[in-house]
């Protein structure tokens, strides 16, 4: 019991609290590795003169979270451990989910094109931009190539392909695979379902669609959407995060079809290997991931990335969120940054490798 506090402790100080469901059970955080994922996100954070940042590690197979780290901005210089892991937002990480609702409604392939043009797309009266509409846009490119380039319209583009005006087959496929899943972890407090406006809301409008896909009309905490990412990396095989040791909970075992599960996955590759994710790209370790980057109602950011490694076996999901106040902003830049350092941490200190 003596040893158990005194983890606890450790673990209250070099990161936000977690609300212990019982002294008796064994946690899952690793606090080494909770101290060093605690520093390379506070540099990143004074770096950036962000606001926020959480960095969660979890154990791909059982859930086990091993890293939960929560940093805030007290004052122009200084970041404290916060309680901020029940915090919701938007979030654009959805991309190669909705990708994935398409793929499985059987009507398009990743190889398909779509034509995003200058970058600018007029949407029933609003206008979805991407990220280089400045720079002329990416005229045809294929859904791949849309998804490791980050571009909203690649991915609405691919949402009319394959669902037209039928939204709710959309989201009934989101339904299937579990998205926004689970309503609650013991250990963390206040977690709550995550929030979607779907077409049964009154606050549904004939545009609402379009930019829930690309990350908007929703709000998802990190660790739920690290959840999804993590069964993309379990082949389709989602499971409930774990903050004590304890029999792993499968929420559902297989949350799509192992073929577009497989092609997701190279399409999280290759965002790395040769999209807007490439600074996460590490020498030591193959990874797989997607960025994000949302404006929020206030006019500030979110960036974030997710995802895991050895891609090719994945052991851990990783997801950054950083939350900052202005332009520039980027998922890979800033939060892709952040987790090739915590891989190649985790890859060069082999004990993570041999422990379950």
């Amino acid at each position: 019991m003596k040893l158990i506090i005194i983890l606890f402790i450790a673990i209250f100080i070099s990161s936000c609290q977690l609300k212990e469901s019982s002294l008796t059970n064994t946690v899952t955080i690793d606090r080494t590795l909770q101290v060093k994922a605690t520093s390379i996100l506070e540099n990143k954070l004074i770096e950036l003169n962000a606001l926020s940042g959480q960095a969660i590690i979890m154990e791909v197979q059982t859930g086990h979270i091993k890293t939960m780290v929560g940093l805030e901005r007290k004052d122009s210089a200084n970041y404290q451990p916060c309680e901020n892991f029940s915090q919701a937002h938007e979030s654009s990480l959805i991309h190669p989910i909705s990708i994935l609702a398409a793929l499985e409604a059987g009507k398009v392939k990743l190889a398909d094109t779509v034509d995003v043009g200058d970058g600018i797309y007029i949407c029933k009266g609003d206008t979805i931009k991407d990220h280089n509409w400045h720079r002329g846009g990416y005229d045809e490119i294929s859904i791949k190539q849309g998804l490791a380039s980050s571009s909203n319209i690649a991915v609405y583009k691919t949402m009319e392909k394959a669902f037209r005006d039928d939204a709710q087959t959309y989201f009934n496929l989101l339904n299937k695979v579990n998205y926004g899943k689970p309503d609650s972890i013991a250990g963390i407090a206040n977690l709550k379902p995550a929030y979607f406006v779907t077409p049964k809301d009154s606050g549904w409008s004939n545009t609402a669609f379009a930019w829930f896909c690309i990350g908007y009309n929703q709000t998802i905490t990190p660790i739920q959407m690290l959840t999804f990412y993590n069964a993309i990396a379990n082949s389709g095989k989602m499971v409930q995060p774990q903050l004590y040791k304890d029999s792993t909970t499968v929420i559902n075992p297989q949350i799509a079809s192992q073929a577009n599960i497989d092609s997701l996955k190279q399409a999280l590759e290759y965002v790395v290997t040769d999209g807007l994710g490439q600074p996460a790209k590490s020498d030591k370790v193959q990874v797989a991931g997607n960025i994000g980057t949302v404006q929020l109602g206030d006019g500030s950011y979110i960036v974030e990335f997710c995802g895991y490694f050895p891609a090719n076996a994945p052991h851990y999901s990783i997801i950054i969120s950083i939350h900052k106040e202005r332009l520039p902003a980027s998922g890979g830049l800033m939060a892709g940054d952040v987790f090739r350092q915590i891989t190649e941490y985790i890859s060069t200190y082999n004990k993570y490798f041999n422990s379950k």
